[in-house]
């Protein structure tokens, strides 16, 4: 029996070194429900998180001591070791946490949630730590395009013969129609690290970075655009140079088919500023700045707050407190948990109130524009780092907005005769963008060590047509969601 025993241990330990990335579905036990953010610690301040699909990425190299332990607000704290995971066919299933609140309540010391919300602000300068840190991240960004309408044409053009100005109305229509009708989506992956002295000093190194599209790249307003100028731009006399306006604008002064064939752009090329000011921004939404969520949530003033329940994590009440608007400039409703230890809010999220909306703008019948952020919306975790600080381990942001845009295009020749060319653009849609910062292993960084890291220019993206995990093996990321594991841009319709 023992013998058999050990050669099923052999085995199992055979298959766990065989596979470096294993992929594990995390299920409520109760309901059999995925359960999405659990914070995966495999080794100290190591760890992932599991994506809204409850499914986690485990890199065996990471994995101290053979076991990972798992943490969720809301669910009971639980370590399992490795031959356990392939002996449950890579499923692991979470108790619910026992809600205490009615407990709590019968203690002489009934928990008051505006007391727990000033105790939560007055310790933000105690609990969090932002400056002098360095992040290992891994970054995710899926955003995707949903067009209800476009519409492309050359409304005159005296100087057009009659089959041309046919043939680019039919060109340009066929161009709307592949953008209606196509799926417009792409990913972005991108890991290295965020060094940061102050609010305002920051660098970023990126190990990694992938994107991928789908065949209708050029999905930006402004490069629809200016692939329907240059269907346009086709049928004029390429030897002469345009102006193009718009209503009383001037756009370019001096545009021609030979200037826009002649590009010499890198699409695959990103500049590391505008990567790095991304990755702050998504990051500074969990801090202590004037732009901050978990500042905002916490602002008396706005919101009215209830105690909803109280549940014992490791020793400690972990109170969840659901909030409103108070005032109208106040736009989030959600949920904060807060720990009754040190006041740390642990967890919060956070949509658009019921009516709440965001920036806008309407000038749809003077300017032909239109614009409403209809979605904001996302989740921050924190844990708490070996200097007995916290920092956030997951940050997810999620923003939709709805735009309109009409145009009346006019083509000038730079000549004497000074032909004209009248094109009508008008489009209008939905966007959706979900940004997701996964951090681990976060380190302090001296104002020295900051200034001898050098942070280069630009990074190359390695540009995919689906997702291969084999790119990111052996890596601390986030497992893909089921669109992204299937999405295939050779076979998008």
């Amino acid at each position: 029996m023992k013998s058999y025993l050990a050669l099923v241990l052999v085995l199992i330990a055979a298959c766990f070194s065989n596979a470096q990335d294993l992929t594990i579905k995390i299920l409520d036990k109760t309901t059999n429900a995925p359960v999405p953010f659990v914070a995966v610690q495999t080794a100290p301040s190591k760890g992932v998180i599991s994506n809204e699909e409850g499914e986690f990425i485990l890199s065996l190299e990471e994995v101290s001591n053979n076991a990972i332990e798992l943490s969720c607000l809301g669910y009971q704290t639980q370590t399992i070791n490795l031959p356990e995971i392939e002996a449950s066919d890579y499923t692991i299933y979470m108790s619910p946490a026992i809600n205490e609140l009615n407990t709590v309540y019968l203690t002489n010391t009934r928990p008051n949630v505006d007391s727990i919300i000033a105790r939560a602000n007055q310790n933000l300068k105690f609990n969090y730590r932002t400056d002098s840190l360095s992040y290992n991240l891994f970054y995710r960004e899926s955003a995707s395009i949903d067009f209800e309408h476009l519409d492309f044409e050359v409304k005159k053009a005296s100087h057009f013969k009659k089959r041309q100005l046919a043939e680019a109305n039919e060109r340009l229509q066929q161009m709307g129609s592949d953008i209606m009708n196509g799926n417009v989506i792409y990913f972005t992956d991108y890991s290295g690290q965020l060094h940061t002295l102050d609010s305002q000093q920051k660098k970023l190194h990126i190990d990694k970075a992938t994107k991928i599209l789908n065949a209708n790249e050029n999905v930006s307003l402004d490069n629809i655009q200016e692939n329907a100028q240059n269907i346009v731009l086709r049928y004029l006399d390429t030897t002469k140079t345009y102006k193009l306006k718009t209503g009383l604008f001037k756009i370019e002064d001096s545009l021609s088919m030979a200037k826009e064939m002649n590009k010499d752009d890198n699409p695959n090329e990103m500049n590391i500023e505008n990567l790095r000011k991304r990755t702050s921004s998504i990051l500074s939404n969990s801090q202590l700045g004037s732009n901050s969520m978990l500042k905002a949530l916490l602002n008396t003033d706005n919101y009215e707050y209830s105690l909803k329940n109280a549940n014992v994590i490791n020793g400690d009440m972990i109170y969840k407190i659901e909030f409103t608007p108070k005032r109208s400039k106040a736009n989030y409703s959600g949920s904060l948990y807060i720990s009754e230890e040190s006041f740390a809010v642990l967890k919060l999220d956070y949509r658009y109130a019921k009516g709440k909306r965001g920036d806008k703008v309407n000038l749809k019948l003077i300017l032909g524009i239109k614009y409403i952020e209809n979605v904001n919306q996302g989740t921050i975790i924190y844990h708490k780092d070996e200097t007995d600080f916290y920092v956030p381990r997951y940050i997810k942001s999620e923003t939709g907005e709805y735009f309109y845009l009409h145009r009346p295009l006019k083509f000038i020749e730079n000549s004497p005769k000074r032909n004209k060319t009248a094109f009508d653009f008008k489009i209008a849609g939905n966007t959706i963008s979900r940004e997701e910062l996964l951090l681990s292993n976060v380190n302090l960084i001296s104002a020295s060590d900051f200034e001898t890291i050098e942070e280069v220019k630009t990074i190359t993206f390695e540009n995919l047509r689906k997702y291969d995990a084999n790119i990111w093996s052996g890596q601390e990321t986030l497992a893909p969601s089921t669109e992204l594991k299937t999405f295939d841009a050779d076979n998008q319709d």
